[in-house]
């Protein structure tokens, strides 16, 4: 039977009344022996005999065309092919669900893969790859800069409301600034792996994937084959953060040749691989206006963006995205300017739009607040609408003010002093704020949830795991829902024969497919009620026993044999009604070193407000991961290109500096309790996404508190400071 739910209206708040008090806390991980331990089997780790080795091949050029000559390297030891057939250029665009671009022979950037070489050892495919000859034919007009004569596809449906170049005229106080960050790269943990094999015409697939629906599409579209002929696993992901929305390069190039050879082929990525085949974050230009009347009220904000991608790539980040519902003003404009460029593919990384465009317009709310005269924190609180400023719809929830609010009290705000009034030795101090805002999604999702008579439970869904504790938080809803302790729940993910989940991205995960095992878990409760004798909402279900209508009876008595349910959950007319998001607030303390510009985060602190808090410790985890990475985006992280080839010269974690140990100081959050009853039967809200969101601008708006110097250009590295330093 299938328990189904299309979210049309408001759900009752069924957790608040359960009981069993499996939900909120700080669970463990179930899988985290296993992981720790050595024994949980990443993609790469699977051996399956007789399996080969396989290499991506990269194309040395920026544009054009090449040719292979496999007789070149035929005669080296381990030789067992060379393969191009239906080579992808770069991984699929998250939800995409159709091929990438297959260009056949055509460059379109340095570092393209254009073949797999593969042999018995992974040592061999490795040499044969570099000892392959490639006759190249470069094309002109290749382009790798986005500078001033750059050419740019303008935004084919702008929002301009009101009149905004009046508005800034006519302005008690206005800003027009220019801020710009480069691009970024997921860096996830675990490169990327697949270990291909076919039974017949099927191919079974190891890999290291974040929307398995998607991507078994994409496979079967990449291989020409029907998608019943596709089966996907991946229980252990070592990290995603967007890098493997989409099937990428490694996954097809295994398929082809492991098909083609009759044995299983296996195929990793190293990292500079990573860096060039998987798609990163594109850099980009904002312009921010703002402007606002005497008394602080915003009445004008214009956020335009010009970013880059291949041609081709249908992705643009959404970097206006948050703009458009976080603070009011009525007279507002957007622009959207792309450059294509002969350059790695751009794509979703996390928090996509959001974990850069709230760089530009934090920092510019500051900037405004400062010129009015204003303390931040009252200026972004007098501008929260009651009503989403453009398409007049309520909010479902909106506790930012709360955020801002209790953030201040628990940081001590009211210690702020003005730039270099705060000095220690030759460190000047500083604190600076940032609201982070993360529109919330529920995608469609299916979850079989059984209960045994033994008190065990079992929930299956090809959802994934990429480090965010999806185990522990399905387990969790299960046990809540059924009465019993999570330890007796066990939880199957990623693999395509189990019911289709909405997978990890977008921060829809933890609501989307947790909603399904919910919904799951309460077709058990109602047929269990119908055996007691009492109406589902009399039920309640504890430490394996059920109670209802003066009836109370362990649930083996009340059990035949295993009952098993679907649930199946899908967005309704609640996503269209209302504007749901998750608020917070982000708060910095950094100091800056009066003679070398050199920064150093003292203290950061997130007061997020996400609905219903499933799991402390790993939503907990989720934010520390968001601020340490908004570290990364104020003070450290950029990719740089070659502007001759557009090569990323960077292209490891030697040179692409993420922040390591001694860069993150003491980390504190604190959640808002609040229900987002509009959201999902759960309440809940994504908080993997909303952690990150405008972390980096509350450092940046610090080192302007600390010194007097507001830095426009992401990363603020010492040489961006120290020259403007006195």
């Amino acid at each position: 039977m299938t328990e189904h739910l299309k979210m049309d209206k408001v759900q009752p708040r069924m957790l608040d009344e359960t009981g069993q008090g499996a939900i909120h806390k700080p669970m463990t991980r179930p899988e985290g022996p296993l992981k720790v331990s050595g024994t949980a089997t990443y993609a790469a780790e699977w051996s399956l005999p007789n399996m080969a080795e396989g290499v991506m091949v990269r194309a040395a050029i920026t544009k054009g065309t090449c040719e292979i000559d496999e007789s070149s390297v035929k005669d080296m030891p381990g030789f067992v092919g060379i393969y191009t057939d239906r080579m992808v250029r770069n991984s699929a665009q998250g939800t995409m669900g159709t091929n990438p671009v297959q260009p056949e022979g055509e460059v379109h950037y340095l570092g393209q893969p254009i073949a797999v070489a593969v042999a018995e050892t992974l040592e061999q495919a490795r040499d044969i790859a570099q000892s392959l000859a490639v006759k190249y034919t470069p094309a002109d007009g290749a382009k790798t800069v986005m500078d001033d004569s750059t050419e740019f596809e303008d935004d084919d449906d702008p929002v301009d409301m009101g009149d905004l170049d009046k508005a800034m005229s006519e302005a008690a106080f206005s800003i027009d600034s220019l801020y710009t960050t480069k691009p970024h790269n997921s860096s996830a943990m675990e490169p990327h792996a697949a270990v291909a094999d076919w039974e017949g015409d099927r191919v079974i697939l190891r890999g290291s994937l974040q929307m398995l629906g998607f991507n078994k599409n994409e496979l079967a579209d990449s291989l020409g084959i029907d998608v019943s002929n596709v089966r996907i696993l991946s229980p252990y992901i070592g990290g995603g953060f967007g890098s493997k929305l989409g099937i990428s390069p490694e996954c097809v190039a295994a398929a082809v040749a492991s098909k083609k050879l009759g044995r299983p082929v296996r195929v990793v990525l190293h990292r500079n691989n990573v860096f060039e085949m998987i798609t990163l974050r594109t850099e980009t230009r904002q312009r921010m206006r703002l402007a606002c009347d005497a008394d602080g009220k915003l009445t004008a904000i214009g956020h335009e963006n010009w970013q880059t991608n291949l041609p081709g790539e249908s992705m643009a980040e959404p970097v206006d995205v948050a703009t458009h519902f976080l603070y009011g003003g009525e007279n507002r404009r957007y622009g959207q300017h792309i450059a294509r460029l002969n350059r790695s593919a751009s794509g979703a990384v996390r928090a996509p739009g959001e974990a850069v465009g709230q760089l530009g317009l934090e920092n510019a709310m500051d900037e405004l607040a400062e010129a009015a005269g204003i303390d931040p924190i009252e200026f972004r609180v007098r501008n929260i609408p009651e009503k989403s400023p453009e398409s007049g719809l309520p909010y479902s929830s909106n506790a930012l003010a709360q955020c801002l609010q209790e953030g201040a009290e628990m940081f001590g705000w009211s210690g702020r002093k003005g730039p270099k009034e705060r000095l220690e030795g030759e460190w000047y101090l500083g604190m600076g704020v940032a609201s982070a805002a993360r529109s919330n999604i529920l995608m469609e999702s299916r979850a079989n949830v059984t209960l045994n008579p033994d008190g065990t439970a079992l929930v299956q869904t090809d959802m994934t795991d990429i480090g965010t504790g999806t185990y522990s938080i399905l387990g969790q809803i299960a046990a809540e829902m059924l009465g019993i302790d999570p330890s007796k729940v066990t939880v199957e993910l990623g693999d395509t024969d189990l019911p289709e989940a909405s997978g990890s991205g977008g921060s829809w995960g933890a609501a989307s497919a947790g909603s399904s095992v919910f919904l799951g878990a309460k077709g058990i409760r109602t047929k269990l009620a119908e055996r007691l004798g009492c109406s589902p909402e009399e039920l309640r279900l504890q430490d394996g026993v059920a109670t209802g209508a003066n009836n109370r009876r362990p649930l083996a008595e009340l059990m035949d044999g295993p009952i098993t349910e679907e649930g199946h959950i899908e967005p309704g007319s609640t996503s269209n009604d209302f504007e749901q998001a998750g608020f917070g607030a982000h708060f910095a303390e950094v100091a800056v070193n009066k003679v070398t510009g050199e920064v150093r985060v003292r203290r950061m602190l997130a007061a997020m407000a996400a609905g219903r808090i499933l799991n402390a410790q790993t939503a907990r985890s989720q934010v520390w991961g968001g601020q340490i990475w908004g570290i990364g985006t104020a003070l450290t992280e950029e990719i740089q290109h070659d502007r001759r080839t557009g090569h990323i010269v960077n292209n490891d974690l030697a040179e692409y500096h993420i922040p390591v140990n001694l860069d993150v100081p003491d980390l504190d959050v604190h959640f808002v309790d609040e229900r987002d009853d509009q959201s999902n039967p759960m309440q809940i809200k994504g908080i993997g996404e909303l952690g990150l969101s405008g972390a980096g601008a509350a450092i940046t708006n610090a080192i302007y508190n600390a010194c007097g110097v507001r830095v426009y250009d992401y990363p603020a590295t010492p040489d961006k400071i120290f020259p403007h330093l006195d």
